[in-house]
Order: C-alpha cells, then sequence, then structure tokens
C-alpha cells in the first residue's frame, strides 16, 4: 500500500488541505483494494486557517516513513517556512519519498533546497516572490502543475486537486483517475495552464464563446479535424477562433485537440484490447507510426509500455 503523509503546520489553509483529504483520504477500495494508507503529520494541534483546529495522527518525524508528502500552501509565504516543516520534509525526501507541494506550499520544497535547479510552479499571484526568495528555483507560472518524477509542485487552490488527481494516475492509471474525478465532480484533466486565470476570469458557461465546439469536437476525435473546420463549426475566423482558444484554454486548437487525443489513447490502451493501429484510428492519428511519436512525446513512454504498466493496475 503507498501511504500518503500530509504535512500541516499553524495557520495552513485549509482549501489545499481537504482537497489532499478528499482524494487520499477517503477509502475507495471500491477502485483499487488497498487503497491509500492516509496520514496527517504535524506539531500537537494544529489551527487550520481562522476556524477550525486539526488533531494530527503523528509528529512532523513521521513524513520519513511515506511514499508520498503532501505539502499545502502555507500560512504565510512571505515569512519563512517552519524550520521543523523544511527537516521534516527533507529528511522524507533523502528517505525516498515522492513530495508535492499544493498552491504556497512550493516555498518549504524550496526551502528544503528540492527545487535547486528545477522547474516549479506555484499560484501566479506568488511566482514572482518565490523566483525572487529562490533565485535557484525555475519558476513557471503558467502551469497548473509540474511534476519533476520524486519532486512535483502545482498551482493556486483548484490546481492542487489537478495534482493530486495527476498523483492517481502515476499511481493507478487514467481510469481510476477518472473515477475518482467523477465523484468529485470535476474535471479529470484540465487543457491549459494558469495564465487563463491571471489577467481575467474565464465567462460564464452560458456565455463561453467555445462551449459547443468543444463538446462537438470532442465527439469527432477519430476524424482529422483542422483549424479551419473547428472555425468553420464555431462560425468564427481561423485567427479570431485562435484568439479566443487561447483565452479559455490557455493553448492553441491543434494543441488542445492534440492532448485529447492522447487522453483518449490513454483510456483505449487501459481499457480495450484494441491494438495500436485500431486505437491510431479512433484518436484521429491516422497510424501507429503516428500515435506512437504524440504518444511517447507527450506520456514519456510509448503506447506498448503505458499499456503493460497500467492495464495491470486499472481494475
Amino acid at each position: 500500500m503507498r501511504t500518503v503523509a500530509l504535512a500541516v503546520t499553524a495557520g495552513v489553509p485549509h482549501f489545499e488541505l481537504a482537497a489532499a483529504c478528499d482524494v487520499f483520504g477517503v477509502d475507495r477500495s471500491d477502485l483499487v483494494d488497498p487503497w491509500y494508507d492516509f496520514t496527517v503529520c504535524g506539531p500537537a494541534t494544529v489551527p487550520v486557517g481562522d476556524r477550525f483546529r486539526l488533531e494530527p495522527d503523528h509528529g512532523l518525524d513521521h513524513l520519513a516513513h511515506a511514499h508520498t508528502v503532501i505539502v499545502p500552501a502555507c500560512a504565510d509565504p512571505e515569512e519563512a517556512p517552519p524550520a521543523e516543516l523544511v527537516d521534516a520534509v527533507r529528511a522524507a525526501h533523502e528517505a525516498g519519498a515522492r513530495v508535492a507541494s499544493l498552491c504556497t506550499g512550493a516555498f518549504v520544497l524550496a526551502a528544503a533546497g528540492l527545487l535547486d535547479g528545477q522547474r516549479a510552479t506555484t499560484h501566479w499571484a506568488h511566482a514572482a516572490a518565490l523566483a525572487a526568495a529562490y533565485p535557484r528555483v525555475r519558476v513557471d507560472p503558467d502551469v497548473l502543475y509540474v511534476d519533476n518524477g520524486r519532486v512535483l509542485t502545482s498551482a493556486g487552490k483548484a490546481a492542487a486537486m489537478d495534482l493530486c488527481l495527476h498523483l492517481i494516475r502515476l499511481d493507478h492509471g487514467s481510469a481510476v483517475a477518472n473515477q475518482v474525478a467523477r465523484r468529485l465532480v470535476v474535471p479529470p484533466h484540465r487543457a491549459g495552464g494558469q495564465a487563463q486565470f491571471v489577467a481575467t476570469p474565464l465567462p460564464e458557461p452560458r456565455d463561453h464563446p467555445l462551449a459547443a465546439l468543444l463538446s462537438w469536437a470532442m465527439q469527432r476525435l477519430d476524424q482529422p479535424l483542422t483549424v479551419e473546420q473547428l472555425a468553420g463549426q464555431a462560425n468564427m475566423s481561423s485567427r479570431n477562433l485562435a484568439r479566443h482558444f487561447t483565452a479559455v484554454t490557455g493553448t492553441t486548437p491543434l494543441r488542445w485537440l492534440l492532448t485529447q487525443r492522447i487522453h483518449r489513447a490513454q483510456e483505449l490502451l487501459e481499457t480495450t484490447d484494441d491494438t495500436v493501429d485500431a486505437i491510431a484510428a479512433a484518436t484521429g492519428m491516422g497510424t501507429a507510426t503516428t500515435l506512437r511519436r504524440h504518444f511517447k512525446s507527450s506520456v514519456g513512454v510509448p503506447p506498448d509500455a503505458y499499456r503493460r504498466t497500467f492495464r495491470r493496475r486499472s481494475p
């Protein structure tokens, strides 16, 4: 069983803490048995936000016994994180743990030296402060999360859920992550980065200029869709479509399409016995060669290796 330990200290915000508790701390052995062994580690009674008190299961020294350590947001990222927390997180990493920060928890990882020379992210409002305080960290303020293998960081608030689901996807495959996402009533994977949230908020769903188009395209991933076809379906020029796509999804129409095709291929590799050629056709990739090239570039492994790994883990 993979043990997940949540590191908490005084004043930790409750949103990211609750996200980790709901994802890893709720028994979902009907999906994967056994599910995670979840524990909360912190010093004595911990104030959470302004209204709550939390009784940790263990002290911070117990982090070193976990497979995965989750570090939620800091109470105040402008203040130095507690030395005992920094030391415990560093010790856990040295003991072999995978360490993931949520929102401004990246400041703790940076203080522990885990992000030196690494690409990392945090809430866009604190990205400049992170870069200034820790110049050896390559801060990327545009992404929802960054996966460096044993060290992962997420952007702010809702991006904590994106990273938690990503960890489930790594451990148990897309099918399980998708099921958890459905139960939480959140998307299993969001395209684009947090740049789309920085300048202006997203429009309301009823005013979303691409809502109908994205649904239309998702139902036709097996077809070789072009930007011109998408623009025609949306009654826009190609230039206007590209502008709306960047504003809404944070990426280009073709990049968004490729991302959706890759996700569909992952699901088919995990849940069917279809050949790579058949999956290439079903995802609009055309040939197995094209699918293998794009799949390895996006996922990091070839489709056959991905199937061998995740088909065994998915129910």
